[in-house]
């Protein structure tokens, strides 16, 4: 049987993240964008709400609530600010590695204390060469004894690199890609300034370099070699909660903008009233409706412990890239109050496009759905 509601639970959940959003979260969106500053006193009222951690085991001291649970929060909180979402959001990503391959010590040192305190994680893996092209990867681990693993390279574009306690690196040892848990507070870790970005202003992006950074074998995921697979795994498990992010941010282009057309009067009538600004209107809430649907539908694969590699894949291109059109249809329905910058429309629209670009840009997504369907699946 199929069934569209959400469980109590995930209601709850919902309604709890929403509350959350409109109380805390939205009040502090524009001036976040305006001062790029990271969103630490909203990170430990989150953290504090249990909005945080979502997919940490019990006995590690988090919620267990899985994927579906995670991309519910995460479509509430983005749709009143995807930058601080995705400030909030990058924890998950980053403990993706130690939840899909980490073993129990691993997870008792590095999980444990992120649901004791509001504390922040990051997944360094993208390179100046090396970001969809894994097999351009130059970051090196290079094996000094039986203890201890030297690590060099640069990392670009980390989301919460700035204020990460720890990092999952992905670097090539003698045995090929490996995954690695690095402490911030490591010798040798160099992290850069902010990096000014077009969009998602509160999200802190910047670039770490590794100069002989020290890490014990005990901090290796996995064996040598594992570090493609964990890192493509963790994938399956976040790109719905990146889809519903930008779900979110769609959902708000739309009320926005249906809103605004429901004021704004054009020779005597209602703009709602003519055909051209209604059917894109329509337009609009069914591709919403329709990327919701794709990403609760991969969220809930992962739950099941089913493959949804090709799902989620689906998922994230199309909730991306109509996120991306959702936002400029919005302003074309605004006109200059859509423009301007004394309504959030225009910071939607500069929040939407790293979607297509982050955690698999569009055009990879459609690569891999193209895989599946050459395997028959």
């Amino acid at each position: 049987m199929i069934d569209f509601n959400l469980s109590e639970e995930h209601k709850q959940l919902q309604e709890k993240a929403r509350k959350f959003a409109k109380e805390v979260v939205s009040p502090a969106a524009a001036e976040h964008d305006r001062s790029g500053e990271f969103p630490y006193e909203i990170a430990k009222m989150a953290w504090k709400e249990g909005l945080l951690n979502s997919h940490v085991e019990e006995k590690f001291g988090g919620p267990e609530r899985g994927s579906l649970a995670t991309c519910i929060i995460a479509e509430e909180i983005s749709a009143a600010c995807s930058g601080i979402g995705i400030a909030l959001d990058a924890n998950a990503l980053a403990q993706g590695p130690l939840i899909v391959a980490g073993n129990e010590d691993q997870k008792k040192r590095f999980l444990q204390p992120m649901t004791e305190k509001a504390m922040f994680a990051s997944y360094a893996v993208t390179e100046p060469d090396a970001g969809s092209d894994v097999s351009r990867l130059s970051t090196t681990a290079t094996r000094i004894d039986d203890k201890t693993y030297a690590i060099n390279g640069l990392k670009w574009w980390i989301t919460g690199g700035g204020v990460a306690s720890w990092y999952f690196v992905l670097a090539k040892a003698e045995g090929g890609a490996s995954g690695f848990i690095v402490p911030a507070d490591s010798p040798g870790i160099v992290r850069g300034p902010k990096e000014e970005n077009l969009g998602q202003h509160a999200s802190n992006t910047v670039r770490v370099a590794f100069e002989d950074v020290r890490v014990p074998i005990e901090n290796l995921i996995g064996k040598e070699g594992d570090g493609f697979r964990i890192a493509m795994k963790t994938f399956d498990y976040s790109r719905p909660l990146v889809a519903a992010a930008a779900v979110g941010v769609a959902r708000t282009a739309l009320e926005l903008a249906t809103n605004y057309a429901k004021r704004r009067k054009c020779f005597d009538k209602k703009i709602i009233k003519y055909q051209g600004v209604s059917f894109k209107l329509a337009d609009m809430a069914t591709h919403v409706e329709t990327a919701r649907l794709l990403t609760w539908k991969s969220a809930w694969l992962y739950d099941q412990g089913l493959s949804n590699t090709k799902e989620s894949a689906m998922a994230k291109a199309y909730a991306a890239d109509y996120c991306m059109k959702a936002t400029i249809d919005a302003v074309q329905v605004m006109g200059g109050y859509g423009y301007t910058m004394e309504v959030p429309m225009e910071k939607l629209m500069r929040d939407a496009k790293i979607f297509q670009i982050y955690e698999g840009t569009s055009e990879i997504q459609r690569t891999i759905i193209v895989s599946s369907l050459l395997r028959g699946r």
